[in-house]
């Protein structure tokens, strides 16, 4: 599972796919309707809110409407209808280390788009986070980038 920090702007269509995906099951372990994933680490920053559930319907609200700007439809009527308007802090040093992860998918299964945003130097954040100087969040389980 990985949930994005970046915007969902820099994925490409396999990544976006995969991330409503993995957002819709986080969604579902934030609820309590699994029995596995309970403690999987890229849900801390979620269930450290004061209303995880409503934080991750947040966040799928926005991966929902970067799919429309692109002509997809996912249905938003997977999303709970359950709110937040909580930021959640996230550091720059988790920002580079998911952007460089990221480049890392799009240079072997997409080139052109992994063209377009290699020299990207401002990166931009997913609409409930707020950016924070910092280094790799301890949550992150670091894996090799190419």
């Amino acid at each position: 599972m990985r949930l994005w920090s970046i915007h969902p702007y820099y994925l490409d269509a396999k990544g976006l796919v995969a991330l409503w995906r993995e957002g819709l099951l986080a969604q579902k372990v934030l609820q309590g309707h699994t029995k596995g994933y309970k403690n999987h680490p890229q849900l801390t920053r979620f269930k450290n809110t004061a209303n995880p559930v409503g934080a991750i319907a947040a966040y799928l609200g926005f991966v929902a409407d970067e799919a429309g700007s692109r002509g997809y439809h996912f249905d938003r009527n997977k999303i709970t209808d359950q709110h937040c308007t909580e930021k959640i802090t996230i550091t720059n040093g988790q920002l580079e280390y998911e952007f460089s992860h990221l480049l890392g998918k799009l240079k072997d299964r997409n080139p052109q788009r992994y063209a377009r945003f290699k020299e990207v130097s401002k990166i931009r954040v997913h609409p409930i986070f707020n950016k924070t100087a910092g280094n790799i969040e301890d949550w992150e389980v670091i894996s090799h980038i190419k």
